[in-house]
């Protein structure tokens, strides 16, 4: 019976955040464009920056994602300088371990990441700023939960490497702002799917009868697609959307597959 509990409560904290990741107050995709100093680029390197950060001192993928989100977030509503930049990098990393870690980096690490070109108490300021920003709101639905979600769902087909390479592609996906339109859901499921391809290709020769169009999805798709119709609807769009993630996954993975097989060896 206590299990049968826990099992109804993850899917309904499943649903909130599913429905969540829709919600105004978790878009951010006009963060280049509200910040002038913040580009494409410069947004690219602070994140590809901040995600060898996190495993540096040894947090999970989670908090990385949540860091990312509430950095967005602030920067959608408050204007940040370019010298800036970093220091809101940690500092959104120090707020994020805070709500999902056990223990958090020490500031004066942090500090030293960046060259000790912050005081402790400008840190301090603007992590009070973020939070008055944010109206308090630091939880959001992430990638990593997502992920996390379907990879380990009941049914879910051999998650190991599959998950591996999807959380690879997923932190990749973190640092190109074009993957801000999506919903983290959607590119969760975009990335697991591009993973089961991957090593899909690897089998293929030893297979002795290769189906044509295999099942890759994590996740059984029945299911899944219940998931969508009830709280994406249903139409074209959402169809369109998908794919159009899906491609553009593909076109990241191919752009940096040298970055890719690095990540892997780790």
């Amino acid at each position: 019976k206590k299990a049968f509990f826990y099992i109804i409560l993850s899917v309904d904290v499943f649903i909130v955040l599913f429905s969540n990741c829709f919600m105004d107050k978790h878009c951010y995709n006009g963060v280049c464009a509200l910040c002038s100093q913040l580009t494409a680029e410069a947004r690219c390197k602070l994140v590809s920056w901040l995600v060898p950060v996190h495993k540096h001192f040894r947090l999970s993928f989670e908090c990385c994602c949540l860091a990312v989100n509430i950095m967005d977030r602030f920067m959608a509503s408050t204007p940040v300088a370019a010298d800036c930049f970093q220091l809101l990098g940690v500092t959104a990393l120090l707020l994020a371990s805070k709500q999902v870690e056990v223990g958090s980096p020490r500031i004066g690490h942090l500090l030293a990441l960046c060259c000790d070109a912050f005081t402790k108490e400008q840190l301090c300021n603007l992590e009070c700023l973020v939070l008055r920003r944010l109206n308090f709101r630091i939880a959001a639905p992430t990638l990593a939960f997502f992920l996390d979600y379907y990879a380990n769902y009941p049914d879910a087909k051999g998650p190991g490497r599959r998950c591996n390479l999807a959380r690879k592609v997923c932190e990749l996906s973190l640092s190109d702002y074009a993957f801000n339109k999506y919903p983290p859901s959607l590119t969760a499921r975009c990335a697991l799917r591009i993973a089961g391809e991957l090593l899909e290709g690897e089998q293929e020769e030893q297979r002795a009868q290769p189906s044509e169009r295999p099942e890759i999805c994590d996740v059984d798709p029945l299911e899944a697609k219940g998931h969508f119709r009830s709280l994406l609807g249903q139409g074209g769009r959402n169809h369109n959307l998908a794919q159009e993630c899906k491609d553009n996954l593909r076109l990241l993975v191919s752009l940096n597959q040298g970055s890719l097989e690095v990540m892997s060896a780790v």
